[in-house]
């Protein structure tokens, strides 16, 4: 053990030190492998074909279950056909889809409002919106749970009493870091801003959603109409809301690799302008995206979301342990269990598709190697930026998903918590297909920066000097800790030698 912490010891003093050295060595060594990145563009196959089969079946069998659910509860006079094959399952009560439908059609109309909103200020209030979100949203989640405890909601109240807790938790042992943060996202603002056509992108995918949204939601609020009791509704919403939640990440991680796409050529040619960049380059990422890597975009998203969620919690409640070395062991535990997830499931993935077409479980390999082998992990596990864009979906979809609520509070107190956690959602995956727009940027930065430094550096040179220098802090951060485990480490085998034998 002593040896490998020696080892590990000796790589992070040398990274520390001739970081600048590495940065000529990775402008060398991607000179030649950023044209061969771009040159297979043209050359892609279909990738992880099975897990656009599974997608696309799941879509059909749901839609078509979404009709049944729907038009089971719509009109006493349209449902007589339908009651036939579902009267032994459910009773017949005065609850219609009609009743709850309306209050999913505001989720939609806020979700989308919230959304379009984000998009249009992005320039102007971009930096501030995400304060407010990362500052809001602890208080939001106290609110909320507050209302739900004066509603009689008790569960959902020690769900978002708990909610609340472990995000201003979170905030308190990430604080140092938002600095940084901020600056990675004005930067990633800053480039999205300058490829206008990725808004219209985002704003389709947002129609997309919108109509699939009009279909889901009419399944749900025939579930939510129905009289089959409480456990078998809940069971059907849970079911209707993985399926809305991989739906929505598959729309969103389809417009990462968009995004990522043009990103990259743009950092790699030079500038938006740059006479070199492929014709119809958006239309060619756009059309890659939806076919022949839509099935890694399928697969990726089934993972992504939760393990890097997780690997954020851990990160922080690990930066605050202290010297409990019981508590540290079961924590290292789980963190090293969850970068090996990271490792072969990670948001990364989605530049290395976007550019070379790879199947996703390789493409997220070699993101991940590459920030290894260059140190760039550091800067990565340092950045909150992913998570600071995650509270502003969280709270987007709040927000949605207390206006239905709240209606529905009005008219059908028993259906509250139903349509409130299902609208909630809703609003999170409208929400979230305009922040990843944002995070698509910051992501291609990363990837930028571990294969060729000097990409940033054309682009924008301070920004360069700002991540070479955070950079540089980080692996001298991780060398020390290094040595201070290495020391600790040898005092206690000198210590167990000096014991006497039993």
């Amino acid at each position: 053990m002593t040896d490998s912490l020696s080892s590990s010891n000796s790589s992070f003093d040398s990274a520390s030190i001739s970081a600048a050295d590495q940065n000529v060595v990775r402008s060398q060594r991607s000179g030649d492998g950023g044209g061969q990145m771009l040159a297979s563009v043209t050359s892609r196959r279909w990738r992880d074909i099975f897990w656009l089969t599974v997608f696309m079946l799941h879509l059909v069998v749901l839609g078509c279950g979404l009709v049944v659910l729907g038009l089971n509860r719509f009109k006493k006079t349209d449902r007589l056909n339908i009651d036939r094959y579902t009267a032994r399952f459910m009773e017949h009560h005065r609850g219609l889809t009609e009743n709850y439908w309306p209050m999913y059609a505001v989720a939609g109309g806020v979700g989308t409002v919230i959304g379009c909103t984000w998009l249009l200020l992005l320039g102007s209030h971009a930096n501030e919106m995400m304060k407010v979100s990362v500052h809001i949203l602890t208080t939001y989640l106290a609110v909320i749970s507050v209302l739900c405890f004066w509603g009689e909601q008790f569960f959902w109240g020690v769900v978002f009493a708990t909610g609340a807790a472990f995000q201003f938790l979170y905030v308190i042992s990430v604080i140092d870091r938002l600095p940084f943060t901020m600056l990675v996202l004005r930067k990633a603002v800053k480039m999205v801003l300058s490829l206008p056509e990725v808004m219209r992108v985002a704003y389709a995918f947002m129609l997309v959603m919108l109509l699939w949204l009009g279909l889901w939601s009419f399944g749900a609020a025939g579930v939510v109409a129905s009289s089959m009791g409480d456990g078998g509704r809940w069971w059907l919403l849970v079911v209707l809301s993985v399926s809305l939640f991989w739906t929505g990440a598959v729309l969103c991680n389809a417009v990462h690799v968009i995004v990522s796409g043009m990103v990259f050529l743009v950092l790699f040619h030079g500038g938006r302008e740059a006479s070199s960049i492929p014709p119809n380059s958006l239309m060619n990422s756009l059309r890659y995206a939806v076919t022949t890597s839509f099935g890694s975009i399928c697969y990726g998203s089934l993972f992504t979301a939760a393990i890097r969620t997780l690997r954020w919690e851990i990160r922080g409640v690990r930066s605050k342990i202290g010297k409990n070395e019981c508590l540290l062991c079961c924590v290292d535990f789980l963190f090293h269990l969850v970068e090996t997830l990271v490792r072969f499931f990670n948001k990364y993935a989605y530049v290395q598709i976007a550019v070379n077409g790879k199947g996703f479980n390789h493409s997220a390999r070699d993101a991940w190697e590459l920030f290894q082998s260059t140190g760039v992990e550091a800067l990565v596990a340092y950045d909150c930026s992913g998570a600071v864009l995650l509270m502003g979906t969280l709270l987007g979809g709040l927000v949605t998903g207390t206006c239905s609520g709240v209606w529905t509070w009005i008219k059908w107190r028993d259906r509250v918590s139903m349509v409130g956690s299902t609208t909630m959602l809703m609003g999170m995956v409208l929400v979230g297909l305009a922040m990843v727009v944002v995070e698509s940027a910051v992501t291609s930065i990363y990837i930028c920066y571990a294969e060729d430094p000097l990409l940033i550096h054309r682009w924008d040179s301070e920004f360069f000097d700002q991540m070479s220098e955070m950079l540089h802090h980080r692996l001298q951060y991780r060398s020390a800790r290094a040595r201070e485990v290495l020391t600790h480490n040898r005092r206690l085998d000198g210590h167990i030698q000096q014991m006497p034998p039993a």
